[in-house]
Parts: C-alpha cells; sequence; structure tokens
C-alpha cells in the first residue's frame, strides 16, 4: 500500500508523542521500535529511536534501518522528529541525519524547525528560548549528554554540517505561504544546504506546515511541525478508524532515570504516598549489585501499590557520577541498570511502566523486546500511553523527563486504572 510519510523519531518518547497527537486527530500512526516489526495498514507510521545521543555512525545506521523499513512499506515522504530543543552537540546528530536524508532523497535544501510555543520553547531570529529564557541560559544547559549552550542555532547547526544553513524568520513567514515559498526557492537557487524556519509562534508552524506538505523537500523538525505536516499528508490518505486499546490490567512501577530539579519534584510528590528506591550509581556493589538490589527491594512490594526506581539526584551528585564514568558512560550504566531491572520486574508480574526520561524509555523499551505499540491519543495529561500487545501485553507511559507537573506520576498511575 501507498503511505503518506514515514517519521523517524529521535527518541521514544519523542516518537510516542507525535503518534498520540496524530491518533486524537484520527490518523491511525503505529509506533515501530524495531525496523523489522511488521507494520499494519496506516496513512502514516513513526519510528522510535536512540538516534539523539548515540554517535553519528550508529545514529545514521538506525535512522537508515528505518528509512529503508519505511520506503519498503511503501512511505512516499520521509521526515527525522527531533526533541523541542534540538537537543545535540557539536559533532551532531542533527545535521548528519539531515544530510543523509536529502542526500537519498537527491534533493536539497532540507526545511529545520525547532520550538513546541505550546510547552514554552519558540524560536524567534534562530534564537532558541526555553520557558521565556535563552536555552543557554535554561535548565537545558545541566543536560548530561547535550547541554545547550549555544542559542543560535542557526550558528549551532553549522558546526554539525558542510552545508550552508539559511534563516527563514518569522517577518517573513508572518506574510504567508507564498512569500514562505519563494524565500525557499531563492535560497535553493543559491545552492543553501538547509533552510532553518522560526518558531516565534503557532502561527509560524501553521504556515510552515502548508511550506512543508505543499514542496517535496526533507523535513527535520520538533514536533509541531511534524505533526501539523503529518496531519496535512495523512487526512488524504486515511484509511478506516482502528479502535484503541484499553490498559493491561496489573501492578504498575515508576522508573525514573531523568535527572535535573523537574524529576526530582515529581519524585518527591510520588514518595509521599508510594515507596521509592534510589539507586546511587557509585555504589561500590556495581550494576549487578545495585540491579540485584532493586530486585530485591521491589519483591515483596509488587502488587501492593505503585512503586518508584530512581537514579535521580541533583547537580552535585550529577557531576560525582560523570566524574567517575564520564558524562556519557554514566548514562548508559544507568540504562543498562534500568533495562535489567525492567526485565525483572516484568517477570515479576509488573504489567505497567511509568518510565521518566527519552534515553531511559528507550533502554526500557529495547529491554523488554517491544517491538512496536499503537499509542493512546492525547488525554489529560497529553501523550506517552501506549499498549504493547505482547507476547507479554503491557502498558506503558513514556514520558521526557523534564515535562510535567509535579504529580504527574501520580496522575499517570490514576489515568492507566481508568
Amino acid at each position: 500500500m501507498q503511505r503518506a510519510l514515514g517519521i523517524v523519531a529521535d527518541d521514544f518518547t519523542g516518537a510516542l508523542m507525535v503518534a498520540g497527537y496524530l491518533e486524537g486527530a484520527g490518523i491511525h500512526c503505529p509506533v515501530l521500535f524495531s525496523p523489522d516489526a511488521e507494520i499494519p495498514p496506516s496513512a502514516v507510521v513513526i519510528a522510535g529511536t536512540r538516534a539523539r545521543t548515540v554517535p553519528v555512525s550508529d545514529a545514521l545506521g538506525e535512522v537508515g534501518r528505518f528509512a529503508d523499513a519505511f520506503t519498503r512499506a511503501g512511505c512516499k515522504r520521509l521526515a527525522y522528529k527531533a526533541c523541542a530543543t534540538f537537543d545535540s552537540t557539536e559533532d551532531g546528530n542533527i545535521g548528519p541525519v539531515a544530510d543523509y536524508l536529502a542526500d537519498r532523497a537527491g534533493v536539497r535544501p532540507v526545511l529545520m524547525s525547532a520550538g513546541f510555543p505550546r510547552f514554552g520553547t519558540t524560536v524567534h531570529q534562530g534564537y532558541m528560548f526555553y520557558r521565556g529564557r535563552l536555552v543557554s541560559e535554561s535548565i537545558k544547559r545541566f543536560d548530561p549528554l547535550t547541554p545547550m549552550s549555544d542559542p543560535d542555532l542557526v550558528r549551532f547547526l553549522g558546526r554539525q554540517t558542510p552545508h550552508r544553513i539559511a534563516l527563514l524568520s518569522h517577518g517573513v513567514l508572518r506574510n504567508g505561504t507564498e512569500t514562505a515559498v519563494a524565500a525557499i526557492e531563492a535560497f535553493a537557487a543559491d545552492d543553501v544546504g538547509h533552510i532553518f524556519l522560526d518558531t516565534t509562534d503557532d502561527g509560524d508552524v501553521e504556515v510552515a506546515a502548508e511550506v512543508a506538505a505543499a514542496m517535496s523537500r526533507v523535513v527535520v523538525a520538533s514536533d509541531p511541525l511534524i505533526i501539523d505536516y503529518a496531519i496535512r499528508l495523512g487526512r488524504a490518505e486515511q484509511l478506516a478508524p482502528v479502535p484503541w486499546p484499553r490498559h493491561v490490567e496489573g501492578p504498575t512501577a515508576v522508573l525514573a532515570g531523568s535527572v535535573g530539579p523537574v524529576m526530582l519534584a515529581q519524585l518527591a510528590a510520588f514518595s509521599a504516598r508510594y515507596p521509592v528506591l534510589t539507586l546511587d550509581l557509585l555504589d561500590p556493589a556495581g550494576e549487578d549489585g545495585l540491579i540485584s538490589k532493586a530486585l530485591d527491594w521491589a519483591s515483596g512490594r509488587i502488587g501492593a501499590a505503585p512503586l518508584a526506581i530512581s537514579t535521580s539526584v541533583g547537580p552535585d551528585e550529577v557531576a560525582a557520577v560523570q566524574a567517575a564514568f564520564g558524562a556519557v558512560g554514566a548514562a548508559r550504566r544507568a540504562e543498562r541498570i534500568f533495562g535489567a531491572i525492567a526485565r525483572g520486574l516484568r517477570d515479576r508480574g509488573v504489567r505497567r511502566f511509568v518510565v521518566a526520561g527519552g534515553e531511559t524509555s528507550g533502554a526500557v523499551v529495547n529491554a523488554l523486546d517491544i517491538a512496536s505499540v499503537r499509542a493512546l491519543p492525547e488525554g489529560a495529561l497529553g501523550t506517552g500511553f501506549c499498549v504493547s500487545p505482547g507476547p507479554v501485553p503491557l502498558s506503558l507511559y513514556l514520558k521526557p523527563g523534564k515535562l510535567g507537573a509535579d504529580d504527574i506520576l501520580l496522575r499517570a498511575i490514576e489515568d492507566m486504572n481508568r
């Protein structure tokens, strides 16, 4: 069959977010975590990958495998979904992925867009603002793997690609689609490799989506443009509605690997009602010892009430762990631990997982051998709920670590019980 669009997302939570919005708009959008997973009939399909923080070569390999799978499945267009703040380093991975997809399609320039105005992330004159502050002055500067130190995304992305990047500013976008298309065509005639579009407000997103849908260009963008773009393309080829599944019954566990003040506040609210175990990554017992400690602690509590296991700590503790293992090494250590704990919890009867953090979500889903899920539509908590059909059916709520009110973990569990 012909499909309107195949989207490769740079992490698992982002893939679920996009799919949840599309499902709410009436467009069935399967979420794949393996390029070998069977793709049911749908106008749009999205893949969750770990392309955000792995080495460039690994990211390109993963994107390429899903791009091949989507092309075989009949997708007319391909797009790459990055996070709202375009988290990356000076080495990549957004620029290299954009170059790969452009070379694959044989079309330049690539249309690029960051931000998510609905959640306080905007881009004006190429500068990114996170919750009203330059991203370089926000909590994003503390990200352990991708600290955003340069708010000028045109300049920053220019370090990731040999191709020129031009800015299509809010002043141009506010004049409408025809003006934006003319500007893009002029940039293309001048051999510009990528065009970065402002996201000052939702009006910019709407015009950008109209332009992207009208032009045969590769799109590398954050959630709002990808969502609007996918809805415009998907509605033209949407099949009959597919009923949404119900949550799986069974015990619940929260796994929190994200760090920072937002996650700590959410865990504090959770701990006022339910038990929380915080693991110390510097514990001399090592990875196997921490995994055993967590599973021993959880075994007698599973089923009695929801429980949480966390490695979330403040900036001083994060610095100590990174000093011991390196930033990437510390993150991978935590992911291996959480993956093993997730398997152990599933084998002990846990059927509902609330997972905080994009990298932690990826580690948990991979460890549980989940090839694909059905995302549930946006609800009171936004997106992130999904159901895996088997062989052991599971319900999951995967959320970015830095999003959500203090009580979001508690409310996620309540939603799963409805």
